[in-house]
């Protein structure tokens, strides 16, 4: 009878004692999951990711290659916007070129042109007033020449011939040559005060200057300008 209970006895110990570490095994699992979830990340709750990986570095490479790319096209975007302005600057040249070549192209031609044009001006000037009055044949004469004369100015200025005839202007060493000086004129000094030959331009360019006389000066002569006293 007491074996009995002594087995008996021992049976439940056994028992107890299992049921003691069953329960040690269950405490450990649920202290290793909550290390588990401490060290999870504490925003997203998942597990933190490393701090550099290799997508890392290639966005770093790839970052950079586009701003490579990217100075690449604006340098070449500057260097053909300058070849552009260097293709219209040689443009607008070559058809300014053109265009004064059509302009000027006759100079030559022309100049030679105007002795012949003060000729017809000296024939008319060296004939005498007194015989233009008896003869009426020098005036069928002289009109035939101031005819010829004036067909061609008319032809100078279709071809942007203009004659220079500056009396009583300002003197102006770009279009006039001064022959001679005189003084007592009353007149300021540099007016034109005698036009020995005519000027020429061709299209605002000089063809030939005018050449005349200047008053040298009067300390008692009024200014030959006027006061523009429009507003």
């Amino acid at each position: 009878m007491n074996e009995h209970s002594n087995e008996h006895k021992l049976e439940l110990e056994e028992d107890s004692t299992e049921k003691e570490e069953q329960t040690m095994d269950a405490d450990n699992a649920a202290h290793v999951a909550e290390d588990a979830q401490g060290d999870a990340s504490p925003f997203t709750g998942e597990d933190e990711q490393p701090m550099f990986t290799e997508d890392t570095f290639a966005d770093a490479g790839a970052a950079a290659r586009i701003a490579e790319l990217e100075q690449a096209v604006a340098q070449e975007k500057e260097r053909a916007l300058r070849a552009l302005a260097e293709a219209e600057n040689t443009r607008r040249r070559a058809l300014k070129d053109r265009e004064d070549a059509g302009k000027f192209a006759i100079s030559r031609f022309a100049r030679d042109l105007l002795d012949v044009l003060d000729n017809f001006s000296r024939a008319m000037d060296a004939v005498p007033q007194d015989l233009k009055e008896v003869d009426e044949r020098i005036n069928a004469v002289l009109t035939g020449v101031e005819s010829v004369q004036g067909d061609m100015l008319k032809i100078f200025s279709s071809h942007g011939i203009q004659k220079i005839e500056p009396m009583d202007e300002k003197f102006d060493p770009n279009f006039h040559e001064v022959m001679f000086e005189a003084p007592g004129t009353g007149k300021l000094e540099g007016t034109v005060i005698q036009v020995i030959e005519p000027g020429y331009v061709i299209s605002g360019r000089l063809l030939r200057p005018a050449r005349v006389g200047v008053a040298k000066g009067d300390p008692g002569a009024a200014p030959n300008h006027t006061v523009n006293e429009e507003v």
